[in-house]
């Protein structure tokens, strides 16, 4: 049996994060981001140590627009190393409803309900791409390849 040293000082590896598509009856909602990078995005943020991915999507949903979001499916994973500018992450993005409407908290400076022919500039991270999958995806079936 082979074995190598691992040695954990000096190895980088991405980082796990969550977004939520948060399906409203008007529309999907967006937060303003607070802190750079600024811009529209999906409700997420990093999976705390100890945390499931599931979990961390709830907690950052709440936190971020005050709406109590029940998932609903595992839409996709993004890991583009180039996805945050500040870092390499992984992304897995659900999607998940909610009831009320969202309110800014936390790193949110403003939140709204959108629509894909409402979607508000600039998007930030790879969220375009996300929304523009996740538009397809609600008029197909068809969902982004591996």
């Amino acid at each position: 049996m082979l074995t190598f040293p691992l040695d954990l000082t000096t190895r980088r590896n991405p980082v796990p994060t969550v977004d939520t598509i948060i399906e409203l009856p008007d529309g999907i909602v967006l937060i303003q981001r607070r802190y750079p990078p600024y811009g529209w995005a999906l409700p997420g943020g990093f999976v705390e140590y100890g945390e499931t991915a599931p979990a961390a999507a709830v907690r950052e949903a709440l936190e971020e627009t005050g709406l109590a979001v029940k998932l609903t499916d595992l839409f996709h994973v993004y890991s583009a190393p180039d996805r945050d500018p500040r870092q390499h992450t992984i992304g897995v993005v659900f999607i998940g409803s909610a009831l009320g409407s969202p309110r800014a908290d936390d790193d949110a400076a403003a939140a709204g309900v959108f629509t894909e022919s409402t979607l508000p500039a600039p998007l930030a991270f790879d969220h375009g791409r996300i929304l523009a999958d996740y538009f397809h995806f609600k008029r197909t079936g068809v969902r982004p390849p591996p």
